[in-house]
Protein backbone atom coordinates (compact mmCIF):
# COMPACT_ATOMS: atom_id res chain seq x y z
CA UNK A 1 0.00 0.00 0.00
CA UNK A 2 2.44 2.73 0.74
CA UNK A 3 4.82 1.60 -2.26
CA UNK A 4 1.53 2.18 -4.02
CA UNK A 5 1.38 5.78 -2.42
CA UNK A 6 4.38 6.73 -3.61
CA UNK A 7 4.11 6.12 -7.49
CA UNK A 8 1.31 9.02 -7.28
CA UNK A 9 1.94 11.72 -9.95
CA UNK A 10 3.94 15.08 -9.19
CA UNK A 11 0.12 16.91 -10.34
CA UNK A 12 -1.23 16.07 -7.03
CA UNK A 13 0.40 17.91 -5.26
CA UNK A 14 0.33 21.01 -7.33
CA UNK A 15 -3.25 21.29 -6.86
CA UNK A 16 -3.75 24.67 -6.26
CA UNK A 17 0.50 26.05 -6.37
CA UNK A 18 0.15 29.44 -7.74
CA UNK A 19 2.47 30.05 -11.09
CA UNK A 20 5.86 30.95 -10.13
CA UNK A 21 7.27 34.09 -9.19
CA UNK A 22 10.24 34.73 -11.83
CA UNK A 23 12.86 37.29 -12.72
CA UNK A 24 15.53 36.70 -15.41
CA UNK A 25 19.29 35.90 -15.79
CA UNK A 26 19.63 39.46 -16.57
CA UNK A 27 18.39 41.51 -13.93
CA UNK A 28 20.74 43.21 -11.43
CA UNK A 29 20.57 42.70 -7.73
CA UNK A 30 18.28 45.58 -6.70
CA UNK A 31 16.00 44.51 -9.51
CA UNK A 32 15.76 41.37 -7.81
CA UNK A 33 15.33 42.96 -4.32
CA UNK A 34 11.95 44.79 -5.75
CA UNK A 35 10.62 41.27 -7.13
CA UNK A 36 10.93 39.55 -3.90
CA UNK A 37 9.70 42.51 -1.92
CA UNK A 38 6.51 42.59 -3.95
CA UNK A 39 6.51 39.01 -4.42
CA UNK A 40 5.21 38.31 -0.57
CA UNK A 41 7.48 35.18 -1.14
CA UNK A 42 10.93 34.03 0.69
CA UNK A 43 11.99 33.27 -2.70
CA UNK A 44 11.90 33.84 -6.63
CA UNK A 45 13.13 31.88 -9.89
CA UNK A 46 15.36 32.76 -12.00
CA UNK A 47 15.01 31.87 -15.70
CA UNK A 48 16.89 31.82 -18.74
CA UNK A 49 14.65 31.91 -21.62
CA UNK A 50 14.81 31.89 -25.27
CA UNK A 51 11.73 33.50 -26.38
CA UNK A 52 12.00 32.72 -30.22
CA UNK A 53 9.47 30.49 -32.02
CA UNK A 54 10.88 27.01 -30.78
CA UNK A 55 12.91 28.87 -27.89
CA UNK A 56 12.62 27.20 -24.47
CA UNK A 57 12.73 28.70 -21.32
CA UNK A 58 14.55 26.77 -18.07
CA UNK A 59 14.57 27.95 -14.23
CA UNK A 60 18.03 27.98 -13.65
CA UNK A 61 18.05 28.64 -10.21
CA UNK A 62 16.58 30.82 -7.32
CA UNK A 63 17.27 33.78 -4.86
CA UNK A 64 16.19 35.56 -2.05
CA UNK A 65 16.69 38.44 0.23
CA UNK A 66 19.31 35.81 2.33
CA UNK A 67 21.57 35.46 -0.47
CA UNK A 68 21.55 39.59 -1.03
CA UNK A 69 22.72 39.95 2.36
CA UNK A 70 25.44 37.71 2.35
CA UNK A 71 26.92 39.27 -1.21
CA UNK A 72 26.59 42.40 0.63
CA UNK A 73 28.37 41.48 3.83
CA UNK A 74 31.46 41.09 1.21
CA UNK A 75 34.47 43.51 2.72
CA UNK A 76 34.53 45.36 -1.41
CA UNK A 77 30.58 45.40 -0.99
CA UNK A 78 30.50 46.98 2.46
CA UNK A 79 32.80 49.60 0.68
CA UNK A 80 30.38 50.93 -1.99
CA UNK A 81 27.00 49.30 -1.84
CA UNK A 82 25.61 51.16 -4.20
CA UNK A 83 27.72 49.49 -6.54
CA UNK A 84 27.07 46.26 -5.68
CA UNK A 85 23.40 46.82 -5.29
CA UNK A 86 23.69 47.48 -9.32
CA UNK A 87 25.60 44.24 -10.07
CA UNK A 88 23.94 41.53 -11.67
CA UNK A 89 22.11 38.86 -9.77
CA UNK A 90 24.67 36.20 -11.34
CA UNK A 91 27.24 37.63 -8.97
CA UNK A 92 24.12 36.59 -5.78
CA UNK A 93 22.63 33.62 -7.65
CA UNK A 94 23.81 30.18 -5.50
CA UNK A 95 26.37 27.77 -7.60
CA UNK A 96 25.26 24.90 -6.58
CA UNK A 97 24.14 22.81 -9.40
CA UNK A 98 20.81 20.97 -8.91
CA UNK A 99 19.00 22.74 -6.07
CA UNK A 100 16.85 23.65 -9.00
CA UNK A 101 15.19 20.71 -10.38
CA UNK A 102 12.62 20.54 -13.58
CA UNK A 103 10.25 17.96 -13.74
CA UNK A 104 7.10 16.61 -15.36
CA UNK A 105 3.82 16.74 -13.71
CA UNK A 106 3.91 12.47 -14.30
CA UNK A 107 6.38 11.68 -12.20
CA UNK A 108 6.24 9.60 -9.42
CA UNK A 109 6.45 11.45 -6.19
CA UNK A 110 9.19 8.34 -5.28
CA UNK A 111 11.64 10.01 -8.48
CA UNK A 112 10.98 13.50 -6.15
CA UNK A 113 12.03 11.90 -2.77
CA UNK A 114 14.76 10.46 -4.71
CA UNK A 115 16.21 13.95 -6.42
CA UNK A 116 15.59 15.57 -2.73
CA UNK A 117 17.87 13.15 -1.50
CA UNK A 118 20.58 14.14 -3.55
CA UNK A 119 20.40 17.72 -3.32
CA UNK A 120 17.37 19.12 -5.11
CA UNK A 121 15.46 22.00 -3.40
CA UNK A 122 12.85 22.88 -5.49
CA UNK A 123 11.07 20.82 -8.24
CA UNK A 124 10.14 22.94 -11.07
CA UNK A 125 6.68 21.36 -12.62
CA UNK A 126 4.70 22.91 -15.27
CA UNK A 127 1.36 23.50 -14.33
CA UNK A 128 -1.68 21.68 -16.59
CA UNK A 129 -4.18 24.10 -17.86
CA UNK A 130 -7.37 23.88 -19.36
CA UNK A 131 -8.23 25.08 -23.23
CA UNK A 132 -10.02 27.82 -21.81
CA UNK A 133 -7.01 28.78 -19.57
CA UNK A 134 -4.46 28.47 -22.15
CA UNK A 135 -6.14 30.59 -24.49
CA UNK A 136 -6.73 33.79 -21.44
CA UNK A 137 -3.20 33.23 -20.92
CA UNK A 138 -1.96 34.10 -24.29
CA UNK A 139 -4.30 36.87 -24.09
CA UNK A 140 -2.21 38.35 -21.20
CA UNK A 141 1.30 39.06 -20.91
CA UNK A 142 3.16 38.20 -17.24
CA UNK A 143 6.26 37.92 -15.20
CA UNK A 144 5.34 34.56 -14.93
CA UNK A 145 4.67 33.29 -17.99
CA UNK A 146 7.02 30.99 -20.02
CA UNK A 147 6.25 30.86 -23.46
CA UNK A 148 2.86 30.48 -23.19
CA UNK A 149 3.68 28.03 -20.00
CA UNK A 150 2.99 28.69 -16.45
CA UNK A 151 5.18 26.45 -13.62
CA UNK A 152 5.15 25.78 -10.23
CA UNK A 153 7.63 24.52 -7.43
CA UNK A 154 7.65 21.31 -5.00
CA UNK A 155 9.31 22.16 -1.96
CA UNK A 156 10.72 19.87 1.05
CA UNK A 157 7.99 21.28 2.45
CA UNK A 158 5.22 20.03 0.22
CA UNK A 159 6.44 16.18 0.17
CA UNK A 160 6.66 16.03 3.60
CA UNK A 161 3.01 17.60 4.31
CA UNK A 162 1.88 15.12 1.34
CA UNK A 163 3.70 12.21 3.32
CA UNK A 164 2.17 13.29 6.61
CA UNK A 165 -1.05 13.16 5.07
CA UNK A 166 -1.44 9.34 4.71
CA UNK A 167 1.27 8.67 7.62
CA UNK A 168 -0.84 5.65 8.32
CA UNK A 169 0.41 3.69 5.79
CA UNK A 170 3.76 3.77 7.47
CA UNK A 171 4.01 1.56 10.54
CA UNK A 172 5.59 1.17 12.68
CA UNK A 173 7.66 4.81 11.60
CA UNK A 174 5.19 7.36 13.07
CA UNK A 175 5.55 6.43 16.88
CA UNK A 176 9.40 5.75 16.92
CA UNK A 177 11.90 8.52 18.22
CA UNK A 178 14.36 10.38 16.10
CA UNK A 179 16.63 8.62 18.21
CA UNK A 180 15.70 5.29 17.98
CA UNK A 181 15.49 6.07 13.81
CA UNK A 182 18.93 7.23 14.03
CA UNK A 183 17.97 10.17 11.72
CA UNK A 184 19.78 13.08 14.24
CA UNK A 185 22.73 14.93 13.34
CA UNK A 186 25.63 15.88 15.04
CA UNK A 187 26.77 17.90 12.20
CA UNK A 188 25.66 21.29 13.23
CA UNK A 189 26.86 24.88 11.85
CA UNK A 190 27.26 26.62 15.21
CA UNK A 191 28.74 29.99 16.41
CA UNK A 192 29.53 31.08 20.16
CA UNK A 193 27.24 34.14 21.34
CA UNK A 194 29.93 36.70 21.73
CA UNK A 195 31.44 35.84 18.73
CA UNK A 196 31.64 38.71 15.85
CA UNK A 197 28.22 37.94 13.83
CA UNK A 198 30.48 38.62 10.66
CA UNK A 199 32.32 35.00 11.51
CA UNK A 200 29.19 33.63 10.69
CA UNK A 201 28.67 34.94 7.19
CA UNK A 202 30.04 31.55 5.65
CA UNK A 203 27.96 29.25 7.85
CA UNK A 204 24.81 31.45 7.04
CA UNK A 205 25.17 30.81 3.23
CA UNK A 206 26.16 27.18 4.14
CA UNK A 207 23.01 26.55 5.97
CA UNK A 208 20.80 28.72 3.05
CA UNK A 209 21.91 25.86 0.90
CA UNK A 210 21.47 23.07 3.15
CA UNK A 211 18.16 24.87 4.31
CA UNK A 212 19.05 24.79 8.08
CA UNK A 213 20.53 27.58 10.54
CA UNK A 214 22.98 28.72 12.16
CA UNK A 215 23.13 27.52 16.27
CA UNK A 216 23.98 29.88 18.84
CA UNK A 217 25.69 28.15 21.99
CA UNK A 218 27.80 29.44 24.62
CA UNK A 219 30.84 28.30 26.16
CA UNK A 220 29.31 25.24 27.98
CA UNK A 221 27.88 24.26 24.52
CA UNK A 222 24.18 25.16 26.01
CA UNK A 223 21.79 26.18 22.91
CA UNK A 224 21.05 29.43 23.05
CA UNK A 225 19.18 30.36 19.85
CA UNK A 226 20.19 30.55 15.83
CA UNK A 227 20.78 32.73 13.20
CA UNK A 228 17.87 31.38 10.87
CA UNK A 229 18.06 32.01 6.83
CA UNK A 230 14.31 32.19 7.37
CA UNK A 231 14.32 34.97 9.70
CA UNK A 232 17.04 36.60 7.74
CA UNK A 233 14.51 36.34 4.42
CA UNK A 234 12.12 38.62 6.59
CA UNK A 235 14.80 42.09 7.06
CA UNK A 236 16.38 43.86 4.47
CA UNK A 237 19.51 44.64 2.93
CA UNK A 238 20.56 46.98 5.64
CA UNK A 239 20.84 44.20 7.92
CA UNK A 240 24.21 43.63 6.39
CA UNK A 241 25.45 46.52 8.36
CA UNK A 242 24.06 45.20 11.87
CA UNK A 243 25.94 41.61 10.65
CA UNK A 244 29.24 43.69 10.49
CA UNK A 245 28.64 45.43 13.48
CA UNK A 246 27.31 42.90 16.43
CA UNK A 247 27.95 39.92 17.88
CA UNK A 248 26.40 36.97 17.15
CA UNK A 249 23.90 37.21 20.43
CA UNK A 250 22.50 40.50 19.84
CA UNK A 251 22.17 39.71 15.90
CA UNK A 252 20.14 36.99 17.07
CA UNK A 253 17.89 39.90 19.25
CA UNK A 254 18.39 42.20 16.15
CA UNK A 255 16.67 40.12 13.63
CA UNK A 256 13.90 39.08 15.57
CA UNK A 257 10.44 39.87 13.38
CA UNK A 258 9.42 42.36 16.54
CA UNK A 259 11.94 44.86 15.52
CA UNK A 260 15.01 45.55 16.41
CA UNK A 261 16.02 46.82 19.79
CA UNK A 262 16.66 50.57 19.88
CA UNK A 263 19.93 50.43 21.93
CA UNK A 264 21.23 47.71 18.97
CA UNK A 265 20.19 49.90 17.17
CA UNK A 266 22.22 52.88 18.07
CA UNK A 267 25.13 50.71 18.43
CA UNK A 268 25.10 49.48 14.69
CA UNK A 269 24.84 53.71 14.20
CA UNK A 270 27.94 54.03 16.76
CA UNK A 271 29.81 51.12 15.48
CA UNK A 272 29.91 51.90 11.82
CA UNK A 273 31.35 55.07 12.20
CA UNK A 274 34.11 53.94 14.27
CA UNK A 275 34.45 51.86 11.60
CA UNK A 276 34.33 54.84 8.85
CA UNK A 277 31.06 52.49 7.29
CA UNK A 278 28.61 54.77 7.66
CA UNK A 279 28.48 55.64 4.38
CA UNK A 280 26.70 52.04 4.02
CA UNK A 281 23.36 52.77 5.78
CA UNK A 282 23.24 56.40 3.73
CA UNK A 283 24.04 54.47 0.11
CA UNK A 284 21.42 51.78 0.81
CA UNK A 285 18.72 54.41 1.58
CA UNK A 286 19.60 56.36 -1.31
CA UNK A 287 19.14 53.75 -4.00
CA UNK A 288 16.43 51.99 -2.35
CA UNK A 289 14.49 55.25 -1.82
CA UNK A 290 15.35 55.79 -6.16
CA UNK A 291 14.08 52.38 -6.85
CA UNK A 292 11.55 51.66 -4.88
CA UNK A 293 8.40 53.92 -7.00
CA UNK A 294 7.20 50.26 -8.06
CA UNK A 295 6.29 48.77 -5.34
CA UNK A 296 5.39 51.80 -3.36
CA UNK A 297 2.75 52.43 -5.83
CA UNK A 298 1.55 49.22 -6.13
CA UNK A 299 -0.47 50.64 -3.01
CA UNK A 300 -1.74 53.97 -1.64
CA UNK A 301 -0.58 52.99 1.76
CA UNK A 302 2.16 50.75 1.54
CA UNK A 303 5.54 51.38 2.84
CA UNK A 304 8.46 53.06 0.70
CA UNK A 305 11.53 50.97 0.55
CA UNK A 306 13.48 53.82 2.02
CA UNK A 307 13.66 52.75 5.55
CA UNK A 308 15.53 53.73 8.29
CA UNK A 309 17.39 51.47 10.13
CA UNK A 310 14.93 50.91 12.54
CA UNK A 311 12.82 49.53 9.94
CA UNK A 312 15.11 46.54 9.17
CA UNK A 313 13.17 43.38 9.52
CA UNK A 314 9.76 45.08 9.18
CA UNK A 315 8.35 43.84 6.24
CA UNK A 316 5.41 42.17 7.42
CA UNK A 317 4.12 45.78 8.17
CA UNK A 318 3.48 45.99 4.17
CA UNK A 319 0.68 44.91 2.54
CA UNK A 320 2.28 42.71 -0.22
CA UNK A 321 4.27 40.60 2.10
CA UNK A 322 2.28 36.93 3.61
CA UNK A 323 1.46 37.28 6.83
CA UNK A 324 3.52 34.11 7.21
CA UNK A 325 6.85 36.55 7.22
CA UNK A 326 5.13 37.65 11.07
CA UNK A 327 7.51 35.27 12.84
CA UNK A 328 9.44 35.71 15.80
CA UNK A 329 12.98 34.53 15.96
CA UNK A 330 12.85 31.92 18.23
CA UNK A 331 14.05 28.53 17.85
CA UNK A 332 11.66 25.27 16.86
CA UNK A 333 13.17 22.74 19.62
CA UNK A 334 12.51 18.89 20.25
CA UNK A 335 14.08 15.89 22.36
CA UNK A 336 15.95 13.10 21.04
CA UNK A 337 13.09 10.98 22.38
CA UNK A 338 10.52 12.98 20.09
CA UNK A 339 8.56 10.77 18.27
CA UNK A 340 8.67 10.98 14.09
CA UNK A 341 5.11 12.20 14.07
CA UNK A 342 5.69 14.50 16.15
CA UNK A 343 8.75 15.94 14.83
CA UNK A 344 6.54 16.37 11.50
CA UNK A 345 3.85 17.65 12.77
CA UNK A 346 5.78 20.45 14.80
CA UNK A 347 8.09 21.49 12.03
CA UNK A 348 5.18 22.10 9.56
CA UNK A 349 3.48 23.86 12.03
CA UNK A 350 6.19 26.13 12.36
CA UNK A 351 6.97 26.34 8.46
CA UNK A 352 10.81 24.93 9.50
CA UNK A 353 12.90 22.12 7.20
CA UNK A 354 14.60 21.47 10.50
CA UNK A 355 14.30 21.50 14.34
CA UNK A 356 16.86 21.00 16.98
CA UNK A 357 17.50 18.10 18.88
CA UNK A 358 18.44 19.69 22.87
CA UNK A 359 18.16 17.84 26.30
CA UNK A 360 16.20 18.79 28.79
CA UNK A 361 19.62 21.13 30.09
CA UNK A 362 19.53 22.58 26.95
CA UNK A 363 22.78 21.08 25.63
CA UNK A 364 22.80 20.67 22.17
CA UNK A 365 22.68 17.34 20.84
CA UNK A 366 22.09 17.93 16.74
CA UNK A 367 19.70 18.59 14.26
CA UNK A 368 16.82 16.70 12.53
CA UNK A 369 16.21 17.55 9.08
CA UNK A 370 13.35 17.13 6.13
CA UNK A 371 15.98 15.54 4.12
CA UNK A 372 16.83 12.73 7.29
CA UNK A 373 12.95 12.09 7.70
CA UNK A 374 12.79 11.51 3.57
CA UNK A 375 15.90 9.33 3.81
CA UNK A 376 13.68 6.83 6.57
CA UNK A 377 10.70 6.64 4.13
CA UNK A 378 12.83 5.59 1.76
CA UNK A 379 14.52 2.68 3.41
CA UNK A 380 11.63 1.82 5.04
CA UNK A 381 10.12 1.38 1.62
CA UNK A 382 13.59 -0.61 0.46
CA UNK A 383 12.51 -3.06 3.16
CA UNK A 384 8.77 -3.46 2.61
Amino acid sequence: MAVSFLTHELSELCLGKPPLKSISTSATVVEAIEVIRSSGKSFVSVWNCDHSEFGRCECVGKICMVDVIVFLCKEENLLCPSSALKASISHVLPKVHGLVVHLEHSSSLLEAIGLILQGAQNLVVPILQSEKGRKQQQKSSTINSHNGAEFCWLTQEDVIRFLLSSIGLFPPLPACSIDALDIISSDVLAIDYYSPASSAVEAISKSLAQQTSVAIVDSDGTFVGEISPFTLSCCDETVAAAITTLSAGDLMAYIDCGGPPGDLVRLVKTRLKEENLEKLLQEFTILTSSTGDVSASSSSDEESPARSLTRSGKYARSPSYSARFVRKAEAIVCHPKSSLIAVMIQAIAHRVNYLWVIEDDCSLVGIVTFSNILNVFREHLETI
